[in-house]
């Protein structure tokens, strides 16, 4: 989302979600997140706190106002994804969106960036969206894994991998102020990723084989015989197959 470049309405303001965005972090610039109340960002956007939580449930989500977006985005992208295309790569890509959402407003996000590492409250919540987008890169994965040795545990270590990557490289760019060039970052770090994961996946172990039916030997003996006796049955049953 980028509040300072959306489209106006036919009387000239800006649409109110992005009004709200837009005076929510005036507010939080100037005063600190803390000292700002939903009162003080509703009188300022010049609307009502109904409008506001028309938008935002609380006032840790108008920090995040585009990640249910770029979730939903990226959702629809894995279920999209063609039968062929190779999963490691399928979910780099999808992590890329995550990246096209942050450059899109390189000054919002960076202001995004050294409030939540200031509010303790803030970078529990963006952990708990962090956590959103590593979970719908898992589901897909398990879906594509699904009958392989260990799928699960391949699908989530891959999808936590992909999001370390991805967020290892973001937050350099965020720290540059945005001035970096975030996408060669980002293609850098899951370039690990693909690399460790993505050349391809080990077959299946064979199944076991079956034995034929003239092959099984079966011993009668007593439960308390001792191990020599069985074996030697064994061996005399053995030497008349």
């Amino acid at each position: 989302m980028n509040p300072s470049s959306a489209p106006p309405r036919r009387d000239g303001r800006p649409p109110m979600r992005e009004a709200l965005v837009a005076a929510a972090f005036r507010l939080f610039l100037e005063r600190g997140y803390e000292e700002t109340t939903v009162d003080d960002i509703v009188a300022l956007a010049g609307v009502g706190r109904r409008s506001f939580f028309r938008y935002f449930p609380s006032k840790e989500d108008v920090v995040f106002p585009d990640h249910e977006r770029c979730l939903a985005d990226m959702t629809a992208f894995l279920a999209a994804s063609p039968a062929d295309v190779e999963p490691v790569r399928r979910v780099c890509d999808a992590a890329r969106l995550v990246l096209r959402m942050y450059a899109e407003n390189p000054s919002f996000s960076v202001q995004r960036y050294r409030l939540t590492k200031r509010v303790p409250g803030l970078r529990a919540y963006e952990l708990s969206v962090v956590w959103r987008y590593e979970r719908a890169l898992a589901a897909y994965l398990r879906d594509r894994f699904a009958g392989r040795p260990d799928g699960t545990l391949r699908a989530d270590v891959i999808a936590a991998a992909v999001v370390a990557a991805h967020n290892n490289a973001l937050r350099a760019w965020l720290r540059s102020d945005g001035v970096d060039d975030a996408g060669a970052a980002v293609d850098h770090a899951l370039g690990y990723v693909q690399s460790a994961f993505g050349a391809g996946l080990p077959a299946p172990p064979p199944a076991p084989a079956v034995p034929d039916a003239e092959d099984v030997v079966v011993v009668v003996t007593r439960r308390d015989a001792p191990l020599w006796r069985v074996v030697q049955e064994l061996e005399s049953a053995l030497g008349r197959a």
